[in-house]
């Protein structure tokens, strides 16, 4: 029997608005929603009102949880929500530098991190310049693979994965918009 996963990117950033403006690294760390990416998770969530998930998968990056809650939050099929650091980001801007899991979870009290590493994000390496380590492509790589292998062993049939672009990517083979859904099968 066939999966779907729906890959959805998150809302537009504040760093990525300030990127598209200047094309550089505004260092924002674990970068948050801007009033846009608000507005776009908006209008994307009545249209998966009508799917009937069994599972939301959820990056612990700020930006993919502001959207997950901003979508399903007051889904009707209330699907369970899971915090999952597997399809982070891959590291390479200052955006995608997470938070420990005590502020995440100071910030999102309805949700569990008691499962991830205090650091969860890629940190083994040399710290560069702008103050944090890029992840190597390899190391990605192996990681995207990893997270595709955990999507199949899963028993749901029917699943929401909100996160990023560059990751989405590599996992379905086109690069999302803010808040574009892709339909992944399994």
């Amino acid at each position: 029997m066939t999966k779907i996963v729906h890959c959805i990117r998150h809302g537009q950033s504040t760093f990525n608005a300030h990127f598209a403006e200047t094309g550089e690294d505004p260092l924002h760390f674990d970068a948050p929603l801007t009033e846009l990416g608000r507005r776009q998770v908006a209008e994307r969530a009545p249209e998966l009102r009508q799917y009937s998930y069994e599972l939301v998968v959820t990056s612990p990056l700020t930006r993919a949880i502001q959207t997950t809650m901003g979508l399903f939050g007051d889904h009707p099929a209330t699907p369970s929500v899971l915090v999952e650091c597997l399809h982070r980001e891959h590291l390479e801007s200052s955006c995608d530098v997470g938070r420990a899991v005590p502020h995440l979870a100071r910030d999102f009290p309805h949700l569990s991190f008691g499962h991830l590493q205090e650091i969860w994000w890629h940190n083994e390496g040399e710290v560069n310049e702008k103050g944090f380590i890029i992840e190597p492509a390899h190391v990605f790589e192996e990681r995207v693979e990893r997270f595709r292998d955990w999507l199949a062993a899963r028993p749901e049939r029917m699943i929401a994965v909100v996160g990023h672009g560059t990751f989405f990517s590599r996992l379905t083979g086109r690069f999302l918009a803010n808040c574009e859904v892709a339909v992944l099968e399994l």
